[in-house]
């Protein structure tokens, strides 16, 4: 689906190569297929390669660096006229993102200057500059100025709360909204707020790099309304149409309300707790000079909601917050880079005549909204603890109920490989002493199908042996009625 048919502005492919740094993020993963629909060269740089990158954007370049490596980033670099710059370390919780945040932009400049790039384009957060802001917020503003600091122009577009399908922000309002029929709302909720749609964020991205005179200068971007967050929860809840009792609470601790945010929403602790520092402080447009280089309507903050929901309801969601979580996820060791196969391995299997094709469909649908056929309060219980030790837990769910990507999470899980009719490996991301796998497999066996389910553990330790040892009891009526239910729902 694209989002910039409207825009007035013109593609401009002559202007060279553009260069995408966090391409497999919520952001970059919607603005690569916008540009190349409008004809424009890409080169996407990632922290390592995967084969889904090029079956997803085959015309796209692949560089493989890290933002903290200045070496890796003069080779992504190279040919390069635009970059954007949609990298943050939010990820790492608000201990860590701030130092890494502006290594990143410090390194990116300077390799940015030294290989001839032309222009940067740079997303952030909105934020009044005359009060105290948050860590999180402070961060994004430190880094533009670092990028604006050097002799590459840079663009600076600093937006709000982003709505869309698969949007942090998004899910965390929406399943509060779902979950919770008291709202307690502290006295920080009464602060305004500019949110802005997620189609309209493409729009303005696009739009700065057809626009020359957008460059080097730093513009604020945001929907219609300006909202409190309790006035954005009560939309929301109307919406839906349910009761929902808010009540006043003077007790406005940000940790304590972030915690609790985490176990009662998908969106884990690390990330809850940086966004919702956040809402001490109106985050509003101060000005709409962006109108006059990029003229449209941007959506309300309704409108954008009811985009979201319909993308949930078609099971059409292209990116979502999860696919760049947790950090470097994707530099996670492999199974089969292991030196040696995992100490501790459970296989259970059985025969069937039901086709590889309708077994395979079932395997992907496991997890989420739909859960694991069977013990589903078993998983629950273990996600639950996952999430109270600030792991990610189960309600993670995800991106699409019925098709699944490599990278892809499944609940604690991520799709480490998939091979169509033969093997789904999942990787696991919950808190333990050691490294996990569960592999699903479909095997020929005579005229019939051998349907298999395999965990496989790398303990860490005393601790992982009797982790694994405390729960082997566990895994037959697990594992075994689990690849049975498989079979029945083919």
């Amino acid at each position: 689906m694209q989002f910039t048919q409207d825009l007035i502005t013109k593609p401009k492919p002559e202007l060279g190569k553009i260069l995408i740094t966090g391409a497999t993020g919520y952001i970059g993963g919607r603005l690569v297929p916008e540009l190349i629909s409008r004809g424009y060269k890409i080169r996407v740089m990632v922290r390592a390669m995967t084969p889904t990158l090029k079956e997803q954007w085959p015309e796209v370049e692949v560089a493989v660096g890290d933002a903290l490596s200045s070496d890796a980033l003069t080779t992504a670099l190279e040919g390069i006229h635009t970059a954007y710059y949609l990298i943050h370390s939010l990820l790492l919780g608000p201990k860590s993102f701030e130092t890494a945040d502006i290594t990143a932009a410090r390194n990116f400049k300077n390799a940015a200057e030294k290989m001839g790039v032309q222009r940067i384009i740079y997303l952030g957060g909105l934020g009044d500059l005359r009060t105290a802001l948050s860590a999180h917020l402070n961060s994004r503003i430190m880094v533009a100025q670092e990028l604006m600091s050097g002799k590459v122009p840079a663009t600076f577009l600093r937006a709000a709360i982003i709505i869309g399908s698969g949007s942090a922000s998004y899910e965390m309002i929406a399943n509060l909204v779902k979950n919770t029929p008291v709202i307690f709302v502290p006295k920080w909720a009464t602060t305004k707020c500019q949110p802005i749609a997620i189609r309209d964020v493409i729009k303005y991205l696009v739009g700065a790099l057809e626009t020359p005179e957008t460059t080097g200068k730093s513009f604020d971007i945001g929907g219609q309304d300006v909202l409190s967050y309790e006035m954005m929860l009560k939309t929301l809840a109307s919406i839906h149409g349910k009761k929902r009792l808010f009540l006043s609470m003077p007790f406005s601790n940000v940790k304590f309300y972030a915690y609790i945010m985490s176990l009662i929403t998908p969106v884990p602790a690390q990330i809850t707790m940086c966004l919702m520092e956040s809402c001490h402080h109106d985050v509003i447009c101060l000005n709409d000079d962006i109108k006059r280089y990029i003229p449209f309507e941007p959506l309300s903050y309704k409108e954008a909601l009811l985009k979201a929901m319909s993308r949930e309801k078609q099971d059409d969601i292209a990116t979502r917050w999860s696919d760049a979580y947790p950090p470097a996820h994707e530099l996670a060791l492999k199974l089969h880079e292991l030196t040696a196969p995992p100490e501790y391995i459970n296989t259970y299997s059985l025969e069937t005549d039901k086709s590889a094709a309708s077994l395979f469909n079932a395997i992907i649908i496991i997890g989420g909204k739909k859960g694991w056929f069977n013990s589903n309060f078993l998983w629950r219980i273990r996600g639950w603890f996952d999430r109270l030790f600030m792991g990610v837990g189960s309600s993670r769910g995800r991106r699409s109920l019925s098709n699944l990507r490599i990278n892809d999470v499944i609940d604690f899980w991520r799709v480490e490989s998939l091979i169509p009719e033969q093997k789904l490996l999942l990787r696991a991301e919950m808190k333990m002493p050691g490294r996990a796998w569960l592999e699903f497999k479909i095997d020929p066996l005579a005229g019939k199908n051998r349907l298999s389910v395999t965990a496989y553990f790398q303990a860490k330790g005393l601790p992982g042996k009797l982790y694994w040892y405390a729960f082997l009891p566990f895994h037959h009526f697990i594992f075994q009625d689990l690849i049975t239910q498989i079979e029945r729902k083919c």
